[in-house]
Formats: C-alpha cells, structure tokens, sequence
C-alpha cells in the first residue's frame, strides 16, 4: 500500500460526532489536510453501519486519505477496509486478524513498548501510544510518558500514532518526540471550523 502512515489523524466520537452529521464533518476534516479517518462507532450493529463504512472508505480515498475501521474485526474483513485498528481486547485474535485481513493493521500499546514489539513481529503496521494528557473522551485514559515515544522510534521500524487528550497547543510537545501521528478527537470536533483546525494541526507536520 503507498498509503503514508504520517499526519494528522482524526477519530470520530458516537457523542461529538452523531451519525447525522458524521460524513460531512468527516469530508470537513479531510478537506483541512486530515490523513488517516478513525470511524470509533460503541453503539450501532454491523449492519447498521456497513454502508456508512463502505462510504467513508470511499470518500478517505477521494481525498487520498487513509480509513479505518475501530474494533469490528469481522465486519474490516468483510468488507475488506482500507484499515482496521485493535485494542487489548483484541491482542489473542491479531495473528486470526493479519492472516484474514488484508489492509492496514494499527493497534493501541497504551505504555507497553513490548507488546508493540510483539504486535510489529506478528503484522501490525503501525502501533499507537497514549494517553499522553488527560482525556476528555476516555478520563479513565492512564498517562504515559512522551519519553515512550522516542524510545519507541529506536525499537521500531514501523510508524507510530500519539493519542489522549492533544490539543493544538499541546501537539508539539509530542512531534518533538518523534511521532509520525497525531490522533485527535475533541480538539477537532469542538472547534468553530473543523476544516480550519484541522489545517493547523496538519501545517505542524
């Protein structure tokens, strides 16, 4: 895949981003320089989503952007998504995963360079790190260290995603720790212009 695992990468929020107004805000966020599209959907069935996902995988590609699909392993296969992204929950199903889903493969690592070692050994193609401030979205987040990030960049060869609490004030503070992605939620999906915000995050890179 030519697809650059670098940039800003944005997730959408069942609260800030209601399904209503999702695709558009979503197309606002690309149209600002947004790379890599996280759809983080807790509530809704498989089906009740599957054409909003074959959609968004489509409008990503428009904007030569990257989608992923949070945590519906059968339904990223299914359907085949340009990307899929795990948490611990799923750490025993990842070799179940890499043999039966071709895309992108990204998985959260919280504070544990180990597990991100191991998770790169069995296919993942980029790991993500966090919380790395408080979280509005997830307060229950444990912070972890910036330091994690540039220790990570020794021990890794594939690219790495900060998440947690990032703001526009707080981003370079992480980009001078050597991560190629900034996954950003409340920052970008409570500001007054989504497409203006998302261009200042992207003029960081």
């Amino acid at each position: 895949m030519s697809i650059k695992l670098n940039g800003l990468y944005v997730i959408s929020d069942d609260i800030l981003t209601p399904k209503e107004v999702l695709f558009e805000k979503i197309e606002e966020a690309l149209k600002g320089g947004a790379k890599i599209v996280q759809l983080r959907d807790k509530k809704s069935l498989d089906e009740e989503i599957e054409q909003l996902v074959i959609n968004l995988d489509a409008l990503c590609k428009k904007y030569e952007a990257l989608f992923i699909l949070n945590d519906r392993i059968n339904l990223a296969i299914k359907l085949q998504c340009s990307g899929l992204h795990v948490g611990k929950s799923d750490y025993e199903k990842i070799d179940y995963i890499r043999e039966n889903f071709k895309g992108i493969l990204g998985i959260s690592c919280y504070g544990d360079l180990k597990t991100a070692k191991l998770m790169e050994e069995k296919g993942a193609n980029y790991v993500a790190f966090g919380s790395f401030f408080a979280s509005p979205t997830k307060p229950q987040a444990k912070v972890v260290s910036k330091e994690i990030l540039k220790e990570a960049k020794k021990l890794l060869n594939i690219p790495t995603c900060a998440i947690g609490g990032i703001t526009l004030k707080n981003a370079k503070e992480l980009l001078e720790n050597d991560v190629d992605m900034l996954a950003v939620i409340s920052d970008i999906w409570k500001s007054d212009s989504i497409e203006n915000r998302c261009n200042q995050f992207s003029k960081l890179f």
